[in-house]
């Protein structure tokens, strides 16, 4: 680890809890859509809406990666099969938004994240479409990549790629820490990145998978990983 210059992070269950947040924000969503365009809940129920964005990724593949992309058309396709058309679209989506980057933080994060930007070059690596601007982070980042942005999601070896050359090393200089075994950890090495793999539930390495280069149960261990003080 003592050649490593960037550093990739991942965003959802690595930075924060994703699951409370989308089941949240598809409530309140949905909530919404009731008070104001009511003929949509009355003829989709949220199941119905769920299954319409899996339909969507099979007519649409080359967009599966773009969940911006994808709510957006089942928002439009339920809105004209109810009669709205697609000119509430936008406030829908504004709506989702708010409460999709409403997130808590795990409390190593900001401290970790700050220490580590002093040192590092950081760049968020996603597959989601979090707002680091809405969530108050993005000052703590040189960059963004996104699957959206970079046209192909991880584990992809070209989402890696296009991080490595924002991040400004080579790839071998180049850590990425994730959640995900695969999604994260076999992607980055796939790519010539070094890995580290945040293990917070003490759960078992999937033996049937190359192993990372680091296991740490936070962010904020990264900092004696990497030889750091704790702030």
């Amino acid at each position: 680890m003592r050649d490593i210059r960037t550093i990739t992070l991942d965003l959802d269950d690595t930075l924060w809890a994703i699951r409370p947040v989308i089941e949240r924000a598809e409530a309140g969503l949905y909530d919404w859509l009731r008070e104001y365009h009511p003929r949509i809940t009355e003829s989709f129920s949220r199941a119905d809406i769920s299954k319409m964005r899996e339909d969507v990724v099979v007519e649409v593949p080359e967009k599966s990666h773009d969940f911006t992309f994808l709510r957006r058309k089942v928002l439009a396709r339920v809105g004209d099969a109810a009669g709205y058309g697609h000119t509430f679209v936008d406030s829908a989506m504004t709506v989702f938004n708010a409460l999709r980057n409403d997130v808590e933080l795990f409390p190593e994060v900001r401290p970790a994240l700050n220490a580590l930007r002093q040192n590092y070059c950081i760049i968020a690596v996603t597959n989601g479409n979090a707002n680091l601007d809405m969530i108050g982070i993005r000052d703590l980042f040189h960059e963004v990549v996104s699957a959206a942005s970079a046209g192909t999601a991880k584990p992809a070896r070209e989402i890696f790629d296009v991080a490595v050359q924002v991040g400004g090393a080579q790839a071998e200089q180049t850590l990425h820490v994730g959640d995900h075994p695969e999604v994260d950890v076999v992607g980055a090495n796939n790519a010539g990145l070094k890995s580290a793999w945040v293990n917070r539930d003490g759960i078992d390495w999937p033996d049937h998978l190359q192993r990372p280069d680091a296991i740490v149960k936070d962010v904020g261990q990264l900092l004696s990983l990497l030889g750091l003080k704790s702030p």
